[in-house]
């Protein structure tokens, strides 16, 4: 079974960024830089599986935190982290790392997607888009939006401890959690206990209200150039895999559906993943 703390080749990095800070997960390469994005309550360890696979495969892998997760530094303002904000952190991000003239292939996983198509309208300088089990818009009904809405009021109220402890109570009560090694959970627990207050709140106020931006992405895409491609799996409880498949006909990109996946790839299918990743690649570099 694939984790955050599935083994691998690379390194820890710090980079700078506007709030200070930037924790990573790099193994370098010679070849065009691929960009990992997390998402929500995520980080630079959520592409684990798919660091070594990827350098191997020529690519220099960097992935990050943003702002406020892990070990990256963030403000105390919640509005900081609404994706338009992040992704203009994001975009000064790329625009240093893509000085040494590589091609940057930006990914983005989930509200990690929101934020890198809000980098790529800020314009950053990338070669290629691809938006991971990210939607159009504000996250739509469903238990993801119920929990955050249950969630915010405590967070607010208590902080981060408190509401870990609730979601603590939950996951034990749930089979996927209760086979979890070990260290796998008290990773996740360590994680979760690092995230910056604003940052959770921020990002919480981001996944339900984010307009639909599709419309003003597509002609942006067109007219810099920019290859993109959607890929999400089957049985996602973010955004449905049909919006997912609706947003890339809206923005006249390839689709690519992952079997037996939900919403995090990278750790429950990281082989379909890469396949689907290195053959659109392959192909925007040609």
């Amino acid at each position: 079974m694939h984790s955050q703390v599935t083994a691998h080749n690379a390194e820890p990095v710090v980079l700078s960024g506007r709030h200070g800070a930037v924790g990573g997960l790099r193994r370098a390469g010679s070849g065009p830089l691929a960009l990992l994005v997390p998402g929500y309550t995520g980080s630079k360890e959520d592409f684990a599986p798919v660091l070594d696979p990827l350098a191997e495969a020529g690519y220099d892998v960097l992935a990050i935190d943003l702002p406020g997760q892990m070990d990256s530094q963030g403000p105390d303002d919640e509005t900081s982290y609404l994706p338009e904000h992040l992704g203009a952190f994001l975009a000064e991000l790329i625009g240093k790392l893509a000085a040494d003239g590589k091609p940057v292939l930006l990914t983005g996983h989930s509200y990690g997607g929101l934020v890198s198509r809000r980098a790529v309208l800020a314009g950053a300088p990338v070669a290629g888009l691809t938006l991971l089990s990210s939607g159009p818009a504000a996250l739509p009904p469903g238990p993801r939006r119920h929990m955050l809405d249950l969630g915010e009021p405590v967070m607010r109220e208590r902080g981060v401890a408190e509401v870990h402890k609730i979601l603590q109570t939950i996951n034990l009560q749930t089979p996927r959690y209760q086979a979890m090694a070990p260290e796998h959970r008290e990773f996740l627990a360590a994680r979760f206990l690092r995230n910056q207050d604003a940052a959770l709140l921020g990002m919480g106020v981001g996944l339900r209200t984010e307009s639909d931006q599709v419309e003003v992405l597509a002609p942006v895409l067109v007219d810099r150039g920019i290859p993109a491609l959607v890929v999400c799996g089957e049985n996602d409880d973010a955004w449905p895999a049909v919006a997912q498949q609706e947003m890339a006909g809206r923005l006249g990109v390839p689709f690519e559906l992952l079997q037996n996946t939900a919403h995090s790839p990278a750790l429950e299918n990281p082989a379909g993943l890469l396949a689907v990743l290195l053959e659109h690649w392959r192909a925007w570099l040609s």
